[in-house]
């Protein structure tokens, strides 16, 4: 059997989000949600191992009190527990800080034989947080998962890697902490059904007293983050067009020219 934490981010499903200037954060409170892709995909392989070995899936969000839309849509395709870590104390964390917040809550639970998350966040895209949490839970870890080939409960996984130019095959001794893209494993479509048979499902909700060390060394939030980010703002996208016309001849070599001028040849 394997005991599974599968890690779920609520990110923003537009790109029309305000932005915080104190703080240089989205502010997410209102704006149009979605489970982050990369995570459902790490809850796909979660729910394949538990189909194939038994166990149980936990799958841990960190936001305010909306997110707990995340751990709905979880229990409808397969968690058995959700928890959702909410707390004005964790707001504004960066990726260092969301990784304690993580760490501190998986520890609470005790240590599970896989965690599980995606491999990055559509609203980030660092790719920091799973390495991070593994680190602090002095475990091993292997991003960018590809496939799991073999699970032996008790003892370790085998997996196959993206590389920049390359697939690797590791073997990882279990506790061990998997980073997934989207080729590990193939979502289904969620099922109307059991969202609804699972709405009334219970979730607990940690708060910062829940979480906060006994030694004192804390993390958490804005406070707890030693990056901050000067300026957020949304992408400008500008467009120009041309209308040439002429020989097909001519045409080709004023195109030619032109890709030389902005220096894509």
């Amino acid at each position: 059997m394997l005991n599974i934490v599968v890690c779920l981010k609520q990110v923003p499903g537009t790109t029309e989000v305000e932005i915080d200037s104190e703080r240089g954060t989205l502010k997410r409170e209102g704006v149009e949600s979605r489970v982050n892709a990369y995570d459902l995909h790490a809850l796909e392989l979660a729910v394949t191992l538990k189909k194939e070995h038994g166990g149980s899936i936990t799958v841990l969000s960190m936001g305010p009190p909306q997110a707990e839309a995340v751990i709905k849509e979880a229990y409808a395709l397969g968690a058995d527990r959700g928890i959702l870590l909410s707390d004005r104390k964790f707001a504004g964390a960066d990726t260092l800080a969301t990784s304690f917040t993580l760490a501190q809550a998986i520890k609470k639970l005790g240590m599970p034989d896989l965690v599980l998350t995606g491999m990055q966040t559509s609203d980030g895209d660092t790719a920091q947080v799973g390495p991070a949490l593994a680190e602090l839970l002095g475990i091993p870890h292997v991003s960018y998962v590809r496939r799991c080939i073999e699970a032996r409960p008790g003892h370790s996984v085998t997996v196959e890697a993206e590389m920049s130019d390359c697939t690797e095959r590791l073997r990882v001794s279990l506790p061990c902490l998997l980073t997934c893209t989207r080729e590990v494993g193939r979502l289904r479509l969620l099922s109307y059904r059991l969202l609804v048979a699972t709405q009334d499902k219970p979730l607990e909700i940690w708060s910062y007293e829940d979480l906060k060390p006994a030694d004192g060394e804390e993390f958490f939030g804005l406070d707890g983050s030693p990056t901050r980010v000067e300026k957020v703002f949304p992408p400008s996208f500008e467009q120009q067009r041309e209308v040439w016309e002429a020989p097909a001849r001519e045409l080709a070599e004023r195109m030619l020219g032109k890709l030389e001028e902005l220096k894509v040849l």
